[in-house]
């Protein structure tokens, strides 16, 4: 046996080489939008403009936070490219690969795109995890991306003691068909796709080992029906519910459009025990930060557990819609600039 296939039974679960896990993961919003700002020569943490090379038409950039950059190559037809990675957020490593691809997909999707292309993203801690395992977790992503019709060809690879898996993905869209983040209009019902808690879930799995196989069949299902739906429903307006959470990708849809969002609690869709995953302490630090950055904009007299599992940093969440889709719930609704970004009730 070769130094960097070690015994099966020997090896750390896959969490356990996590920091920390799925979309959590990501940068917090309010630093991010700092470091995008500097980036390009802006001296505030407001998103920055997009740039484009002589000659391109960049529809969608860094304006808006929208989830994927947007090229117009002809009268109706525009490239769409984003990349998503991230460390374990499952013990299974198929599972992970299926929603590591899932979510990478996913920023396609809520573009109102069709994704084409897809490649492997990985790092890999070679000398303590076996490349069989590996193997599994590029199977899972292969699983998801047959499933979207999308090619996966390829990629890059690194040794990293910290195992990291995604995709970078190309799709194409009609221009004058995007969901975007920056139109929203008043009266706009808001819904949602999926439901919320699948990052305290992911948490009480990494500490605990609990199973959580209502969290990973969510993460783990495209929202390929739910972008069909909302093509179908007139719908120009969406984003996905990811590492922001709810509240987050929510005030950055309200802020692009300069509008105020209305929630009812109530109806929004927690997974089963993810509110008890918030009460037993299983709160990421990103579900933490997330609410950190839209409490300043955010009107509510709810209790903190509750908000926490609004502001949830989710892996592989639904989409978040500006308009009704049959057989979704609609969760609130889109009402003239209010003063508050949010109002929760």
């Amino acid at each position: 046996m070769s130094e960097h296939q070690p015994i099966s039974d020997a090896a750390p679960r896959l969490t356990e080489l996590a920091r920390g896990g799925g979309c959590s993961c990501k940068l917090p919003a309010f630093d991010l939008e700092t470091l995008l700002a500097a980036a390009y020569g802006q001296s505030t943490p407001v998103p920055p403009g997009g740039t484009a090379l002589p000659g391109a038409d960049l529809v969608c950039g860094l304006e808006w936070g929208d989830d994927a950059a947007v090229v117009r190559i002809g009268p109706s037809l525009a490239i769409v490219s984003t990349t998503d990675f991230f460390p374990p957020v499952v013990d299974d490593p198929f599972a992970w690969g299926r929603i590591a691809a899932a979510n990478a997909l996913s920023d396609v999707y809520a573009m109102g795109a069709t994704p084409v292309s897809a490649l492997n993203l990985l790092a890999w801690p070679a000398d303590v995890l076996p490349l069989d395992v590996a193997a599994d977790v590029l199977r899972g992503g292969r699983s998801a991306t047959d499933e979207a019709g999308c090619i996966l060809a390829g990629g890059h690879s690194i040794v990293d003691p910290t195992p990291t898996y995604g995709l970078a993905v190309t799709g194409i869209a009609d221009p004058e068909r995007l969901l975007r983040n920056d139109a929203a209009r008043p009266g706009d019902p808001i819904t949602l796709t999926k439901p919320v808690g699948t990052g305290v879930l992911n948490n009480r799995h990494k500490a605990t080992g609990a199973p959580i196989d209502n969290a990973i069949a969510v993460m783990s299902t495209l929202n390929r029906a739910a972008a069909e739906a909302a093509h179908t429903a007139g719908v120009r307006a969406a984003t996905d519910v990811t590492g922001f959470g709810l509240l987050g990708h929510l005030f950055k849809m309200a802020r692009a459009s300069g509008v105020t969002a209305e929630i009812d609690a109530a109806a929004v869709p927690l997974l089963d025990g993810a509110r008890q995953a918030v009460a037993d302490g299983y709160v990421p630090g990103g579900t933490r930060r997330n609410l950190d950055w839209v409490t300043p904009h955010l009107q509510s007299t709810l209790d903190q557990q509750t908000l926490l599992l609004l502001a949830d940093a989710q892996t592989s969440g639904g989409l978040l819609v500006a308009g009704e889709l049959p057989g979704y719930p609609v969760i609130g609704r889109f009402v003239p600039d209010a003063g508050p970004t949010l109002v929760v009730r």
